[in-house]
């Protein structure tokens, strides 16, 4: 099986943290990004909104668009509301060959808020799971006509965190619903990558490889942190240089067929951890773990 590498800009430059590589020109980002190795980014902040001004900002460094961000609220607005509110974003993607959307439910999350703790995460009632699984089913048959497949991001800080949460999301909804498998998010919050891989491996069609460093989660959590300070805290790192285990999921992954992008999303403090040299470290043990895994690399 094949899949391509990919990074999120958040080595470089932080979209929830703006002060983190606030003063890095995109230019550098994608640069630095395509000299370690990557072939394609996610998107971020500072990249332009327009198709023609983003495939080219992408083109001039021989990169492509892997996907973006969505940031959801279908539990305050229908899903036809939530559907008007996603066309540009979902033009953009499809304009610029992108085939998955990276969609996450932010309603009441506290991971943007770097005074709210982790512990504080929202936790859906049965009506509100009821009405959320039922709305990402119509927005995900809609991208799913469209030609880009809904990617849903469990993510720490949000009403989808654990691995329960996760197993009910996915029980609860139907194909058009795909799942993006985090191992950093959902190791941080207590799951097993493997197991969801395991049951699910038809519905994952994303990948995010972020590291986690245990010691650094065990002081979040037991200090009642928030998010952001995990961040602030060196909480995540890329592959490789954290304590989550990615070979047992990624050669489940390359064993059924997994085709897509494997994305290092690793957010960092660039003042502590430098960019480049982590991008690269990022990209060599990311593709050791893929080939291992017996996965073909795209380049």
């Amino acid at each position: 099986m094949s899949v391509r590498l990919g990074i999120n800009p958040l080595t470089w430059t932080n979209d929830d943290l703006p002060s983190l590589g606030g003063d890095t020109p995109l230019e550098v980002c994608l640069s630095e990004g395509r000299e370690a190795g990557f072939s394609g980014f996610e998107l971020g902040h500072k990249f332009p909104r327009t198709p023609d001004a983003l495939s080219k900002v992408l083109g001039d460094h021989d990169l492509s668009l892997v996907s973006g961000w969505y940031s959801s609220r279908l539990l305050e607005r229908s899903p036809e509301e939530e559907i008007e509110a996603v066309k540009d974003h979902l033009e953009l993607l499809k304009q610029c060959g992108a085939q998955v959307m990276v969609f996450c439910e932010v309603t009441h999350c506290v991971h943007g808020d770097q005074s709210n703790p982790l512990s504080q995460r929202p936790h859906l009632g049965e009506d509100e799971w009821a009405r959320l699984t039922e709305r990402l089913n119509i927005v995900g048959d809609y991208l799913k006509e469209q030609g880009v497949q809904m990617a849903y991001h469990h993510h720490l800080g949000t009403v989808v965190e654990s691995q329960a949460d996760v197993e009910r999301l996915m029980d609860s909804t139907r194909d058009s619903v795909g799942l993006l498998l985090d191992l950093g998010h959902l190791v941080g919050a207590g799951g097993d990558p493997l197991a969801i891989a395991r049951r699910y491996a038809s519905r994952i069609n994303h990948v995010h490889c972020k590291d986690i460093r245990f010691p650094v989660l065990k002081e979040v959590r037991n200090r009642d942190k928030s998010f952001l300070d995990g961040v602030l805290d060196g909480l995540f790192t890329v592959p490789g240089d954290g304590n989550v285990e990615f070979l047992p999921t990624l050669q489940h992954l390359s064993e059924v067929g997994y085709q897509g992008w494997l994305v290092v999303e690793a957010e960092q403090d660039p003042q502590v951890a430098h960019p480049l040299t982590y991008a690269r470290m990022g990209y060599q043990n990311l593709r050791s773990l893929a080939e291992q895994a017996g996965f073909t690399i795209e380049t």
